[in-house]
């Protein structure tokens, strides 16, 4: 097969590990910066054209977009859906992962249990606010923000008014979500390939933080999930309509949370903690959905 990964830099771990992966099995591979990309959006004959040529067509393509560029990025992948390219993801599954509050919202629908989250952009009653998530300690989270950034611990419900009234003078749009003090900085981090859970590591924030993203310095472990956090990480997984994700779970006394779901999941924590070659799997995924005749099951 004749295979693109979109991405902004071929050299990062991920998008090396696909090449790898998809050459081993016999596929070409062409990695494509999609901020370079441009389109002729023709009913007759659309194209997508990349540094003073035409493209040709790809049976997949490997969508690794970074949350800077969504807008942009999940249009070029909608143009390689248009002209018959297969995308582990597609274009409107990726949007829907990036809103924060839309995917909280989906998931909600589907009875798929969530920490307590209120979502406003410039509060009246900041204080009614935080009682509707249970009060202090509570997390304050910009829907923007990624990778950790923009996520504040407040202690206190001084601070927490304090963090709330802050982002409100930016016209910022947040989520205030209940603090889950027995996972103790710890989440489940799932990744999920097609219809099942192929590695899943435990993440533990370092000291003095309440972040367990590795991008913040956190740390990872391997650990055995039971029944439910697999199920729920499927669910998940396809209320988005995703192919690939990577699925965050806290435990709660109450049962595992799913706090996040990631459209576009790094592989080098995951990989080297589990030992599990995920990059293959998902090659092996493309192999088995790029079919002849390959048609998109959603709009969008």
């Amino acid at each position: 097969m004749k295979i693109a990964i979109l991405s902004r830099d071929g050299t990062l771990y991920s998008c090396k590990r696909l090449r790898e992966a998809a050459v081993r099995r016999g596929h070409t591979v062409e990695i494509i910066d999609p901020l370079s990309c441009y389109m002729n959006i023709n009913p007759l004959s659309p194209s997508v054209h990349y540094k003073g040529r035409q493209l040709p067509h790809y049976d997949a393509v490997i969508p690794r977009i970074g949350s800077a560029i969504t807008f942009y990025g999940t249009a070029v992948l909608r143009q390689f859906e248009m002209l018959g390219s297969y995308p582990l993801n597609e274009s409107v599954a990726i949007t829907r992962a990036r809103d924060k509050l839309r995917s909280l919202q989906l998931l909600a629908r589907q009875g798929i249990d969530l920490p307590v989250t209120g979502f406003a952009h410039s509060p009246d009653d900041t204080s009614d606010l935080i009682d509707m998530v249970g009060g202090a300690p509570l997390v304050v989270k910009l829907v923007e923000g990624t990778q950790g950034i923009g996520v504040v611990l407040a202690e206190t419900r001084q601070a927490a008014e304090s963090v709330i009234d802050a982002f409100r003078g930016l016209n910022a749009h947040i989520l205030v979500q209940e603090y889950i003090k027995e996972a103790r900085g710890r989440d489940i981090r799932c990744l999920v390939v097609g219809n099942k859970v192929v590695a899943a590591i435990e993440r533990q924030a370092k000291p003095g933080d309440f972040r367990s993203n590795l991008h913040r310095g956190g740390q990872a472990n391997q650990v055995m999930i039971t029944d439910r956090e697999r199920d729920i990480a499927l669910k998940a997984t396809a209320t988005l309509g995703l192919d690939v994700a990577g699925v965050d779970i806290l435990r709660a006394h109450r049962g595992p949370l799913v706090m996040e779901v990631n459209a576009s999941p790094g592989l080098e924590g995951i990989e080297k903690t589990s030992g599990v070659d995920i990059a293959t799997l998902m090659i092996e995924w493309i192999e088995h959905q790029a079919q002849p005749g390959y048609c998109l099951k959603t709009g969008g």
